[in-house]
């Protein structure tokens, strides 16, 4: 069974076991989902609401996208369980000569890589849904904006989550290069992100006080 097919006390539990997957990648994923769907649910009581007619089609548009994203952060996370499966069988390559050694370093760093692709998707896709979260923080039904909030503070986690995930694979990379542009571009979404999701919170505390 796919680790989204599973029940929310099935995924918990397989989380909280010692199997390899699902990790903090695939429960990185899992909370940028939920981030997502928070968004979507603002968009849905929005939508329909004389209120809010002005900006009706627009947060059609943020719902379309929302989902979207949703439907790829869910991807994302049996995709980060797949990516890692041959990680684990290259640490588990012996190597005792230098020929040996050499295969392992390659074997090794190809699989740093791919598993670096899944959990920095992670953190576009969050960056992504902040971007949409921020335009609902203005123009969402202030019946529901605390979950704008919360689903800030998800894909907050998420991208957080996403960037440790990908910064223990390049730690490990040889091509240093390499894993000081993949730090590099993380890095710098991480911090807008972040930044972003700190403003979105404060819009949205602004606008419960003022109700």
């Amino acid at each position: 069974m796919a680790l989204t097919e599973k029940s929310c006390v099935d995924f918990a539990e397989v989380l909280a076991s010692k199997a390899p997957v699902p990790g903090g990648g695939g429960g990185s994923a899992m909370v940028g989902a939920l981030g997502a769907a928070l968004g979507s649910m603002v968009c849905n009581l929005t939508v329909g609401k004389k209120t809010y007619a002005a900006v009706e089609d627009e947060v059609k548009g943020v719902l379309a996208e929302l989902d979207a994203i949703r439907g790829k952060m869910l991807q994302l996370v049996e995709e980060d369980a797949i990516v890692f499966e041959p990680l684990a069988k290259a640490y588990g390559i012996k190597a005792v000569t230098p020929e040996e050694k050499a295969e392992k370093d390659r074997v090794m760093e190809a699989a740093l890589k791919k598993a670096c692709s899944v959990p920095a998707e992670i953190v576009k896709q969050s960056m992504a849904a902040l971007k949409l979260l921020d335009v609902l923080s203005v123009k969402g039904s202030k019946l529901a904006i605390s979950d704008v909030a919360v689903g800030a503070l998800f894909c907050k986690s998420a991208l957080l989550g996403g960037r440790f995930n990908v910064i223990i694979n390049t730690s490990l990379m040889k091509d240093r290069e390499y894993a000081a542009a993949v730090d590099a571009e993380i890095d710098s979404l991480t911090a807008e992100g972040a930044a972003l999701a700190d403003a979105i919170t404060d819009v949205v505390e602004q606008r419960i006080k003022k109700a």
